[in-house]
């Protein structure tokens, strides 16, 4: 062959049997093809490296070859495509793009297929902004075992370094409540803060606090808690504002509001002690109410029944006043006659309401029944044959006793 001419090998030694030699085609002195000292040596690394430097020469411009120029700048055309390509993205409905440009803000962009120049040019942001966000405060729904419903897991729910606050009356109260809040202002949630969420947090159990340290226990408990609602909201939103951090607070929500658990059952003997009282009251209130105005109805009726028999006592006092003196003007013509008038008239009005009996002297076979004991009959004289005998000598009448 043309590179075996002379009878030496490619490796430039003699040629032999086989045309390899008597080492079998190796180079002189045992040497392998890549110069290393025997059959097992490894290959050199040096011109390893020296070949792929050659290579590399070869494919960038200016390295030598057409074809190596042609494959490069394929080669960087297809990155740069792959590149721009990478700038597409999706915005979700719920959600809002903020595109930066070189770490700064640049613009905002709406729900759907949008395009941002690809990184380190351009960084894009997708927060959502309808999403309602749930913050929990002296109480974690979610920690533990869930399944495992024991006492330890329901224990380790409750924070008492979150919920046990001071009432206004210097009581301790156990509460627990969650804040509902969404991002207003993607901007602002994004730059203004590092840790919106903690900053939530912190701000609503510090409004808690101070709307609970200036409400007594009492109504803490029963009716205000609506109002605690309110005002912890209100609070919260008017800080949160001042931070500028772009966070709306949709509402805050109580979920439990008890004494400590060491003295939640006296606590309760106390309400129903109170409720007992208040309960009493209100009989007592009703009863009240009831007997008051009969009381004074009655009142009314004596003093107007009173004020009745004081007219008429004058009246009838001013009309015996006016016939005496209508009697003693009849007195002074007609002496006699005005006497023998007034004497019948006081016979007549008392023997009007006397019961009288009249008895005849001339009956002598009849013996009269007089019922002493029966007013009713009083004026009433029933006669009945006498017995046998001599009559009464007392002008025949003989009183009976009535049976």
């Amino acid at each position: 062959m043309s590179w075996n001419n002379g009878g030496q090998s490619p490796w430039g030694s003699p040629g032999g049997a086989g045309g390899g030699g008597g080492n079998g085609g190796r180079p002189p002195g045992g040497k392998s093809p890549w110069g290393g000292g025997g059959p097992n040596s490894l290959p050199d690394l040096d011109q390893i490296i020296a070949r792929l430097q050659r290579f590399v020469r070869g494919i960038l411009p200016g390295g030598g070859g057409n074809a190596g120029g042609r494959g490069a700048v394929l080669l960087v055309a297809v990155a740069v495509v792959l590149w721009l390509a990478s700038g597409f993205y999706r915005v979700q409905p719920d959600e809002i793009g903020v595109v930066l440009r070189f770490g700064a803000f640049d613009r905002t962009t709406l729900p759907g297929l949008n395009y941002h120049i690809p990184w380190p040019v351009e960084t894009i942001y997708r927060p959502a902004v309808t999403r309602i966000n749930r913050i929990e405060v002296g109480y974690r729904s979610a920690g533990g075992d869930a399944s495992s419903g024991s006492a330890r897991d329901a224990a380790a729910r409750n924070l008492p370094e979150e919920s046990l606050m001071l009432t206004g009356d210097e009581n301790i109260i156990d509460i627990n409540f969650a804040v509902f809040w969404r991002i207003r202002d993607a901007t602002a949630y994004l730059f203004n803060t590092r840790l919106p969420a903690v900053t939530v947090k912190a701000v609503a159990e510090s409004a808690m606090r101070e709307v609970i340290g200036r409400t007594p226990i009492q109504p803490a408990l029963t009716e205000l808690r609506a109002t605690i609602e309110s005002e912890v909201m209100k609070e919260t939103q008017t800080i949160l504002d001042a931070y500028s951090i772009g966070v709306e607070i949709t509402q805050v929500q109580l979920q439990k509001v008890d004494p400590p658990t060491a003295v939640i059952e006296s606590f309760r003997d106390v309400q129903r002690a109170n409720t007992d009282a208040d309960r009493m009251r209100n009989e007592a209130e009703a009863y009240r109410n009831d007997i008051v105005p009969r009381a004074r109805g009655d009142a009314a009726r004596i003093v107007a029944e009173a004020e009745g028999a004081r007219q008429a006592s004058i009246v009838e006092a001013t009309g015996q006043t006016n016939r005496f003196m209508s009697v003693l003007a009849a007195y002074r013509e007609a002496k006699d006659v005005t006497l023998q008038r007034m004497y019948l008239e006081a016979m007549q009005d008392l023997l009007s309401h006397t019961p009288s009996v009249v008895v005849d002297d001339s009956l002598k076979g009849v013996v009269p029944f007089l019922p002493l004991g029966e007013p009713g009959r009083a004026g009433a004289v029933a006669a009945s044959p006498a017995a046998p005998g001599p009559p009464s000598s007392a002008a025949g009448v003989q009183p009976r006793a009535s049976r």
